[in-house]
């Protein structure tokens, strides 16, 4: 089969891999335009590109998916089968282009965690599991046709990263058998359950990891957790954004007010007060500082901790 291959961070990197090891005939790559990155503000390109170039596949990199010379393109290329890994939506005239249609890896196991963020949802919500699934692509956003899926345990000390790095993997082998399963005609695709109770996975903005200590400390040490480390949940100190990438549960506490801060300058530990529980700090980042151990934060800062209320 003639495969197209359309992908851009690292989680797809590993799709495109396998692809290739097993042989298949990937004749292009499509990823998103190079853009600005770091403090010199120079083009980078995406992973996917990246892992193109080192595979020596041609890359398409279209800045409007409708724009009539990227579909000359696809056309002229005959492709059989499209794989579509961490991507944008595509347009109709895009997916539906290939004879044996254009496939999608979503990482949560559909129809849950619809949506941009599932990887994060999932931890944040408390999950302990989680998996990848690929379908094939309509014109609505994660609602075709179910082809594969597979389930992957989220241990409790897991953070977002650690959960994407567990599909990342799994989600290329599941790639894989689903090109072998269309190859051979033995998938047949199901529909999914539009009725069940679902979870959404919406993407998340800066605003929305900020960290209300008015919840209970289990909630707050999983919004840690499904936020780190990206992109990050925060607090303020005196004012100042403080990134918190890692918590831990602490005792209960009597304390009225969320946010109150018990600090052990022997110690050199920082607890705040949730809802129902102290919340110790274990992993931060100040402002323009590089992430540090909270030991280390702590002995880098002139406060009065007695005087001091989280998120005010």
């Amino acid at each position: 089969m003639r495969i197209i291959f359309m992908g851009t961070p690292d989680f797809a990197v590993p799709s495109l891999d396998i692809l290739v090891e097993n042989g298949y005939d990937v004749v292009a790559v499509v990823t998103a335009p190079d853009r600005p990155a770091g403090r010199g503000q120079k083009l980078r390109p995406s992973p996917v590109k990246e892992a193109a170039i080192r595979l020596d596949i041609p890359v398409l990199q279209p800045e409007k998916l409708k724009n009539p010379e990227f579909i000359q393109q696809l056309e002229a290329l005959k492709p059989d089968l499209m794989v579509v890994v961490a991507f944008r939506m595509l347009p109709e005239v895009v997916w539906s282009l290939p004879g044996r249609g254009t496939f999608n890896l979503h990482a949560s196991l559909l129809p849950d965690y619809r949506g941009a963020a599932p990887i994060n949802w999932a931890v944040i919500n408390g999950e302990t599991r989680s998996g990848v699934t690929t379908f094939l692509i309509d014109h609505k956003i994660d609602t075709g046709n179910i082809l594969l899926s597979q389930s992957v345990e989220i241990l409790p000390d897991w953070n977002a990263g650690n959960l994407h790095d567990a599909l990342m993997e799994t989600g290329s082998g599941l790639v894989l058998q689903t090109v072998k399963g269309l190859e051979n005609g033995s998938i047949t695709p199901k529909p999914q359950d539009h009725n069940a109770a679902l979870h959404k996975a919406p993407k998340i903005f800066k605003d929305d990891c900020r960290i209300d200590w008015n919840r209970p400390a289990s909630e707050l040490h999983n919004f840690v957790r499904g936020l780190a480390p990206y992109p990050t949940a925060w607090t303020t100190v005196k004012g100042q954004r403080l990134k918190v990438f890692a918590t831990r549960i602490g005792d209960r506490h009597d304390e009225k007010i969320p946010g109150t801060v018990r600090y052990d300058a022997d110690l050199q530990t920082l607890q705040v007060s949730a809802l129902d529980k102290w919340l110790l700090l274990e992993e931060v980042q100040a402002a323009g500082k590089k992430k540090m151990k909270i030991a280390d934060y702590l002995r880098g800062q002139q406060i009065d901790w007695e005087e001091v209320t989280l998120g005010e």
